[in-house]
């Protein structure tokens, strides 16, 4: 991956003492030959997906800590309506799971916990979705470069038979040609993997906050249901 980068760092100093880094990078992907519009449309493709999942967790993120405070407040103050009325003004996946499980307190404190483990668990499916299509995308994009590279190969020893003759100027440019479908392709690989690895990190933050403050959700509603207890 090293040797791949500072081939592309390369590539990008010389177009720079050329024709500039856009007209170079046109020209070398002409030159490619067609596997390049496949492997462009796996980064367009891909970046879009990855524009939707960002959307998806910024919405989905909130500060957990505050968003506890609030529901504990308001159920001190209000009850479980008020704790619903601040969830339902909230579109992050905390505020999903306690939704779930504050509608279902009338049944009991038991009923609420499985409510919030089951929605938990469908609130996750959410979390990932779209994360197969990124992942499909960079194993794709290597994929096709290097099925360039061996038609581009095919096509170069093709030349050499037809020249009767191995020189140096057709093997080197017939080569040359052949890798840039290779050296593309790692590159929309590498491009989605930092985005795909950047969102399962934040996934998995999600995860662990939704779990610690369903706890935190169920231990609030046992000591409301004392006090209710007590107070009759």
């Amino acid at each position: 991956m090293h040797h791949v980068l500072g081939t592309f760092l390369l590539l990008l100093q010389e177009a720079g003492e050329s024709t500039g880094v856009i007209n170079y990078l046109v020209e070398k992907f002409n030159q490619g030959g067609g596997f390049m519009w496949p492997i462009l449309a796996c980064l367009v493709l891909g970046l879009a997906f990855v524009i939707f999942k960002f959307i998806s967790l910024t919405r989905a993120s909130t500060n957990t800590r505050k968003f506890i405070v609030d529901v504990k407040k308001a159920l001190d103050e209000g009850g479980v309506d008020s704790a619903l009325e601040v969830c339902s003004k909230n579109s992050s996946s905390v505020a999903s799971v306690f939704q779930a499980g504050l509608m279902r307190v009338d049944e009991g404190i038991d009923a609420a916990e499985k409510a919030v483990i089951s929605y938990g668990s469908i609130e996750m499916s959410f979390l990932e979705r779209g994360l197969i299509w990124i992942s499909t995308f960079i194993s794709i994009a290597p994929l096709l470069g290097f099925s360039g590279t061996v038609a581009g190969m095919i096509q170069a020893f093709d030349s050499i038979a037809a020249a009767k003759n191995i020189s140096p100027e057709i093997v080197a440019s017939g080569i040359s040609v052949a890798l840039l479908t290779t050296l593309f392709g790692l590159i929309v690989a590498m491009i989605l993997q930092v985005f795909y690895n950047s969102f399962v990190s934040r996934i998995d933050k999600l995860v662990v906050e939704m779990e610690e403050s369903s706890i935190e959700l169920i231990d609030s509603l046992v000591l409301l249901n004392r006090k209710k207890k007590t107070v009759n």
